[in-house]
This record gives structure tokens, C-alpha cells and sequence, in this order.
């Protein structure tokens, strides 16, 4: 309530002139108050017809008259000032920081609430007014007020730029047009604006069809994630059975072997004891004859002995016993044994279905749909470190720098026998299996077969069953410093056009059957893509075909 009164005492203590409250009121002969200033403004033009009037109600006055100030309006004044900066909200009515302040108010800057684009001013509520009223003014274009009307004038002309060259791709005024943007491609701003418009609608179009598209997708993300959290669940849990199964299997079965030994520690112990029983019968025996002898020799009766010596003298034959021998804690050594050898192919077992296991929980991989990396930077990110099995090595290749570079030799190297070499080519697989994504670089010279096969790939037989690209158990590219490049497998020869580097690099995505060759040097160029499906972890590998020699080395990657 407070706050209406002050607003109608300010709208009848304000200057129908300016608009603004009245700074030394004075009223003239008519009744209406004016500013001093501005009433003398408009009289001052007034001037040379020597006739004055009443800007409100045209009331003309001969002569001029004399301005004297209106005492009690400029208390009313001062009074709706003082109570109104305590009843009026600083944050709606007055501009501050960062607000956008009326051009028109004299006192304290009131808050503006729209900007004229033809005016190029900024308008309180108050100010604003005869922008809705004045038939002139109302064909303006007004906008929310805004601190960037000065971009709307042109830096040169001091215009308003209202006209868009096409040309140029700017906003210019009238004059620029006729200036340095003559003969451009000029349209309105306004007709630049309804095209922009248009296209600015197919635009939000296409993002907002590509927000619904990013939403169902982030919806199929979160079944997603829920799916392999009810999956990991569910087989850690039955991994957990599994593994409390096997357990107790063992246990059981360390249980019954402990029966068995006690079992028949029982029956040997039992065996042992009659068989003392026995001896210590017959001791007893064998002394009493012992003392009954001792005592038909100290008889002096010659006739006594000789009558009871012959059935004295008869002693029986010993028992037959089983041999003793003496192995005190080696009765059991063998049980001991074969525990120790059933626990040793337990664990082999288990470290090998392990390796299973664990390639078989990395090849889990939801998001088989992601791009393949575009920069080596991104292809460093799957740099896997891998280095050459001398078990697989023909005698001919020598391997170094931790064996991770194999070099054909005139004459062969000292390596033990072992069903996992190459008998008939010069070839050599690597120690890691590989699975999911990874990204491995060669240094190569000479002549060189770049290789990923299955590990069951033959080692011995024909060219066709062990040599790399000849079978569907191998992958290659072939490498010539002769500058010809190709692809092999199962045979089929497919040749590479292209620059290629010593350096070559490659990216496997197991789960995606994907096997890319690349040219390293300052780019990465594609040499060759495979899509396919593998069955089984993929060994990197080298043939070094040229008897005169060839080096392939497994590069140290390190990303950063």
C-alpha cells in the first residue's frame, strides 16, 4: 500500500517534461508545476513569437511569466525522496552493479526495463511510458533491456546499422552500404534475421533430434549398466559355488586320504603288535628252558642229569618271522608323494583353465561399437609390451635385447629341443596371447613377414601347415626394403600400394575382429584393415624369409 501511494505522489510531483520529479518546482499562471530548468528551456524557444504557453494545456500567457519556486512542492519533493529510497526495493527499482540503468532518469538511475533499437536508449517503467502511448514512438522496436545497444552503432558513421552485407558477413548502416560496402550483397537486418531464423530453427531441429537420440541412447547406457551389473553379479556368485565346490571336493578328499593313512597305520600297528606278542612268548619260553639247563648243570646226581638231559636238551625250532625293517618316518613317504604329485598337476591344471578364465573375463566388452583410434597419441593408449618365447624360435633366428628382436644367423643357435619351436621356417611366436584392444610397433629390416597367428598354428609338416599367411591360422604383412608391401592369409595375396617406413604399426580389437597394419613416421598411414572373427588369443610373430638376412625388433613403447 505504502508503495502505491509513493508511486501516485511521484507521478503528481514529476515534470510532465522530463518526466522525472520535480528539481525547483515552479507553477505557472495555469496551475501545472514544472522543473525551473525545463519550463525555461521550452520558453527560452518560445522566445521570438513573444508568445508562451502551457506545455500541458496549451494555455498561452502574455508577457513571459515570472518563474518564482513552489516552496511546499519542493518539500514534497525532497519528502518522497527521502521516503521512497526506504520503501522502494533497491533490487527492482534502482539500478546497480551490472544492471542495466535508465537513460532518461536525472536523480538516481532507476532500473530500465526495455531498450529502443530506433532510440538507442534504455527505459525505466516510468520512462518507458510514452513509448505505448505516442503513436510515433510506438512503431519502435523495443527489446529487453540490454547493456549492448553501442554494438548496434556504427564505429564510423555514429549510425544505426540496420543493414547486413552478405558479402562481408557484418552488420553495417546505410551509409557504409553506399561507402566501402558498395556493390556488396546487402539485405535488411531483419530479412537477415528471418533467414538466419529459418536456419537457426533446422539447427535446434537437428539438436534437439540429436538430444532425443543421446537420451534413448544414455537410457539403452543405463539398462546397460545394469545388465552387467546383474551379470558380474551373478557370475561372481556362481564362480563362488563353483570355487566352494571344488573346495570341499578337496577337502573330502584330503579328509579320506587322512583315513586311509590312519586306517592303515591302525593295521600295521595291529600287525606289529601281535607279531611282538609273538617274540616276547617265545623269550619267555627260551628263558624258562635257559633256567631249567642252568639248573640240570649244577645237579651233582649223575643219574638225575642223565636221565633229564635228553628231553632238557630239546629246544624247538624258531618261528618263523617276517623280516623287520627299520624305515621310521618313510612308511608313508610314497602317500606323501603322490599327494605332492597330484597337487602339482592340480595347480598346472589350474594355472592353465586360469589363463582361460582370466582371457575370457577381458573379452567381455559392451561397447564394441567405438572408433578406432585416429592418432598414434590414441593408439599408445593400447600399447601392450611384448616379448619373443625362445621356445618357439627356429634354430637359425638369434634373439636379443631381451628377446625382443630376432636376427636370421648364417648358422644355428645352440637351443635345447622343445615341441613348441619352428622346425621348417624361420619363424618365431611371441610369449603373450593377446585379446581385446592392443597396439604393438616393429623396427624392421631386409625382408620381413609381420605376423599374428593362433599358438596351435603347426610347427613341422608343409610349407602350407607352418609358414605364416598360408593357412587361416596366420595373419601377415610382408615387408621388403625393395619397397613391395602385402598381405597374406590362407594364401590369398593381397598387394599394398602406399608409403611404408621401417616402422610399422599394428592394432588388434579382438572383441571387434579388427587387425590394422599402419605406416609410423611423422603420420600414421593405413597400410591394411581386417575385419574377421577370431576364435582364439592372437601371438605375434616374425618369418624371416631372405637367407641373406633380416632383424625385426618389438618396439618400447611408453605413453604418455
Amino acid at each position: 500500500m505504502a508503495q502505491q501511494v509513493i508511486q501516485l505522489n511521484r507521478e503528481k510531483l514529476s515534470c510532465s517534461i522530463c518526466l522525472d520529479l520535480l528539481k525547483d518546482p515552479v507553477t505557472i499562471p495555469c496551475g501545472h508545476s514544472y522543473c525551473m530548468s525545463c519550463i525555461k528551456d521550452c520558453w527560452d524557444v518560445e522566445d521570438q513569437k513573444k508568445i508562451y504557453s502551457c506545455p500541458q494545456c496549451r494555455k498561452r500567457f502574455t508577457p513571459r511569466p515570472v518563474l518564482v519556486k513552489n516552496t511546499m512542492f519542493a518539500e514534497l519533493v525532497e519528502e518522497l525522496k527521502t521516503v521512497g529510497l526506504k520503501a522502494a526495493p533497491p533490487d527492482r527499482c534502482y539500478a546497480g552493479p551490472g544492471d542495466v540503468a535508465c537513460d532518461y532518469c536525472t536523480e538516481r538511475k532507476l532500473k530500465a526495463v526495455k531498450s529502443c533499437l530506433v532510440c538507442m536508449a534504455s527505459y525505466c517503467e516510468q520512462h518507458l511510458q510514452p513509448h505505448y502511448n505516442v503513436a510515433l514512438l510506438k512503431k519502435h522496436k523495443l527489446v529487453e533491456a540490454t547493456l549492448k545497444l553501442q554494438e548496434n552503432i556504427c564505429s564510423h558513421h555514429d549510425e544505426v546499422m540496420k543493414i547486413f552485407c552478405r558479402t562481408d558477413q557484418q552488420c553495417i548502416c546505410y551509409l557504409c552500404s553506399m561507402d566501402e560496402h558498395k556493390g556488396h550483397n546487402t539485405v535488411s537486418a531483419a530479412a537477415e534475421r528471418a533467414e538466419k531464423q529459418t536456419q537457426l530453427g533446422v539447427s535446434q531441429q537437428k539438436i534437439q533430434q540429436r538430444i532425443q537420440d543421446r537420451e534413448k541412447d544414455v537410457k539403452v547406457l543405463q539398462q546397460e549398466v545394469k545388465a552387467i551389473n546383474l551379470s558380474a553379479d551373478k557370475a561372481v556368485n556362481d564362480s563362488e559355488k563353483i570355487f566352494k565346490e571344488l573346495i570341499c571336493l578337496i577337502e573330502k578328499r584330503s579328509s579320506e586320504v587322512k583315513q586311509q593313512i590312519r586306517s592303515q597305520q591302525k593295521t600295521e600297528v595291529s600287525r606289529v603288535k601281535e607279531l611282538e606278542e609273538k617274540m616276547q612268548q617265545e623269550i619267555s619260553e627260551l628263558r624258562r628252558k635257559d633256567a631249567e639247563l642252568d639248573q640240570l648243570s649244577h645237579t651233582e646226581d649223575h643219574l638225575h642229569f642223565l636221565n633229564n638231559y635228553p628231553s632238557l636238551s630239546q629246544v624247538s625250532e624258531s618261528t618263523d618271522l617276517p623280516t623287520i625293517n627299520i624305515c621310521s618316518l618313510w612308511y608313508f613317504e610314497d602317500v606323501t608323494t603322490a599327494v605332492s604329485e597330484a597337487t602339482t598337476k592340480l595347480q598346472a591344471v589350474l594355472s592353465e583353465e586360469w589363463t582361460k578364465i582370466s582371457q575370457t573375463v577381458t573379452e567381455v566388452d559392451v561397447l564394441l561399437a567405438l572408433d578406432e583410434p585416429k592418432t598414434r597419441t590414441k593408439f599408445l593408449r593400447y600399447s601392450q609390451k611384448i616379448t619373443l618365447d625362445p621356445n618357439t624360435a627356429h634354430t637359425r633366428l638369434s634373439l636379443c635385447e631381451s628377446n625382443r628382436k630376432a636376427t636370421l644367423m648364417a648358422v644355428e643357435q645352440l637351443y635345447s629341443s622343445h615341441p613348441d619351436r619352428f622346425l621348417e621356417r624361420w619363424q618365431v611366436l611371441s610369449r603373450e596371447g593377446l585379446t581385446g584392444r592392443c597396439y604393438w610397433e616393429v623396427e624392421w629390416s631386409g625382408k620381413v613377414v609381420i605376423a599374428v597367428a593362433y599358438k596351435n598354428i603347426s610347427r613341422t609338416g608343409t610349407r602350407d601347415n607352418c609358414g605364416f599367411g598360408l593357412n587361416e591360422k596366420s595373419w601377415t604383412l610382408e615387408c621388403n626394403s625393395r619397397g613391395s608391401t602385402q598381405f597374406r592369409h590362407n594364401k590369398i595375396l593381397t598387394p599394398i600400394s602406399g608409403p611404408l617406413s621401417s616402422r610399422v604399426g599394428v592394432y588388434l580389437d579382438h572383441s571387434a575382429g579388427i587387425l590394422t597394419f599402419y605406416s609410423v613416421s611423422e603420420t600414421m598411414t593405413l597400410l591394411h584393415r581386417v575385419q574377421t572373427t577370431f576364435t582364439q588369443p592372437l601371438y605375434p610373430g616374425f618369418w624371416l624369409p631372405n637367407p641373406l638376412g633380416g632383424t625385426a625388433e618389438l618396439c618400447d613403447l611408453k605413453y604418455k
